[in-house]
C-alpha cells in the first residue's frame, strides 16, 4: 500500500513540476500560442482548399511547419529572459549541474509537448484534408523545428534578451528562406520537405539526400544545445 502511495505521490510531484516549468517556459501564454498556431494551420488549410491546390503528404508538411515554428519560437527565444524576469536565475544557478537538471529537462519537455501537438494537428489534417502517416509526419517536422528551436536557445544564452534573440532568429529565418531555392535539392536545406520528390530525380538519390539532411540537422541541434548549456555555466554573465 505504501509503495503504491509513493508512486502516486511521485507522479503528482512530477505533474506539478511539469506544469510549473511549462508556466515559466511559456510565461502563462501557452494557450495563446497554441490557439495562434492552430489558427494559422486552419487559415493556410482553407486557403489551399479554396485555391484548388493539390493536397498530399508534401502539402500537409508545408501546412504544419509554420505552426510548429511558431510554437517553438517563444519558449526557446524568451526562456532565459523569463527566468530572469521571474527572479529564478539566481535560484537555478545555485542548483548543482544546472545545465543538466533544469534547462536540459525543460528543452526535452518543450520538444515532447510540441511533438504531441504536431501529432494532434497532423491527425486533424489527416481526417479533414488528406490521409497521412501521422507519427511519421510529426517526426519529420521535428527536425527543422527542433533545429530552429535549438539555435534560438543557443542565441538566447549569448544575447540574454528575448527581443534581441527574436530579431536575430527572424533575420536568420528570412536568410534561410531566401537561400532555400539555391539549396533546394541538397542536404543543406533546413526546410527540406521529405515528402516532395523533385522532378526528374531518382528516388534512391532523393532518399540519400533526406538521410544526409537529417544527419546534418541532428548534429547541428546537438551542437546548438551543448553550446547553449555550456554558456549557462558562466554564472557571472547572467546574474
Amino acid at each position: 500500500m505504501s509503495k503504491s502511495s509513493d508512486i502516486r505521490n511521485s507522479l503528482i510531484v512530477l505533474v506539478r513540476m511539469i506544469r510549473y516549468n511549462l508556466k515559466i517556459i511559456f510565461a502563462n501564454r501557452f494557450i495563446w500560442f497554441l490557439l495562434s498556431a492552430f489558427a494559422f494551420f486552419v487559415f493556410f488549410a482553407i486557403q489551399s482548399v479554396l485555391e484548388g491546390n493539390t493536397i498530399d503528404d508534401g502539402s500537409i508538411y508545408n501546412l504544419l511547419i509554420f505552426p510548429g515554428m511558431l510554437l517553438i519560437f517563444y519558449p526557446s527565444a524568451f526562456g532565459i529572459q523569463n527566468d530572469d524576469d521571474s527572479r529564478m536565475l539566481e535560484i537555478l544557478f545555485g542548483i548543482p549541474n544546472y545545465r543538466y537538471k533544469v534547462w536540459l529537462v525543460r528543452l526535452i519537455m518543450i520538444y515532447v509537448l510540441i511533438f504531441l501537438i504536431l501529432i494532434l494537428f497532423a491527425g486533424i489534417a489527416s481526417i479533414l484534408l488528406y490521409s497521412v502517416n501521422i507519427t511519421e509526419m510529426a517526426y519529420q517536422l521535428m527536425y527543422p523545428i527542433v533545429f530552429m528551436g535549438s539555435m534560438a536557445f543557443m542565441f538566447s544564452t549569448v544575447i540574454k534578451n528575448g527581443n534581441g534573440t527574436a530579431v536575430v532568429m527572424v533575420l536568420i529565418g528570412v536568410a534561410l528562406i531566401i537561400l532555400s531555392d539555391a539549396v533546394e535539392r541538397t542536404q543543406w536545406n533546413v526546410f527540406l520537405n521529405p515528402f516532395e520528390i523533385p522532378n526528374n530525380m531518382n528516388q534512391v538519390i532523393w532518399q540519400g539526400i533526406i538521410f544526409k539532411n537529417r544527419i546534418f540537422l541532428g548534429v547541428a541541434m546537438l551542437v546548438f544545445i551543448l553550446y547553449g548549456l555550456y554558456n549557462l555555466q558562466k554564472r557571472e554573465k547572467f546574474v
